[in-house]
């Protein structure tokens, strides 16, 4: 075999060329989003979605609005039904309706990556998991944990989700998104 033919061999056994087939509408969509720069080209636009197709791990697509996320069935909504389920849930039961749902994200993150979300050096997997899920974008420095474009607006249900999945204490710096968290070192 020649080196050439070598090489195309090599080529054929890393990449394979498909062809898709696309209605109108949804070539007319991604003609947009190409022209908008919202992506810079084809290619990318399809490596990306395969690349969050993997992240979320849903396999199923078959019943459109019933989605498993590993162990736990997922939805897409609209954040402004939560905040107005938060806004109606007395102050003072919002630290234990968040560390409940902390530690359902604790098991889920234990069951379907295997990992335990206390242990900090588990955190940047756990963040970039919390993002996919749309949680918001979370970020650790020293002692404080940000959380940009957080799903849910109040600290108080923050402070005890991150009590319940990353099993600590925290104190909240201030009110309003991007929030910030100091993280308590226990004497």
């Amino acid at each position: 075999m020649q080196p050439s033919e070598k090489r195309l061999e090599q080529l054929s056994d890393e990449a394979k060329r498909t062809t898709i087939i696309l209605k109108k509408d949804e070539r007319n969509f991604i003609d947009f989003i190409l022209k908008e720069n919202k992506e810079p080209g084809i290619k990318h636009l399809f490596s990306k979605m395969l690349d969050i197709y993997r992240k979320i791990t849903i396999y199923d697509w078959e019943f459109p609005g019933v989605y498993y996320y590993g162990i736990s069935r997922v939805a897409l909504v609209n954040i402004e039904i939560f905040n107005i389920l938060i806004q109606n849930t007395p102050k003072k039961n919002l630290p234990d309706i968040g560390k409940k749902i902390g530690d359902v994200l604790k098991i889920s993150m234990e069951t379907t990556i295997g990992i335990d979300s206390s242990k900090q050096e588990n955190w940047e997997t756990v963040f970039e998991r919390l993002s996919i899920q749309g949680f918001g974008y979370f970020s650790l420095k020293d002692k404080y944990l940000l959380i940009k474009a957080p799903f849910f607006n109040d600290p108080l249900l923050w402070k005890g989700l991150l009590k319940g999945l990353f099993d600590i204490e925290t104190e909240t710096k201030n009110s309003t998104a991007p929030f910030v968290f100091e993280i308590e070192i226990p004497a």
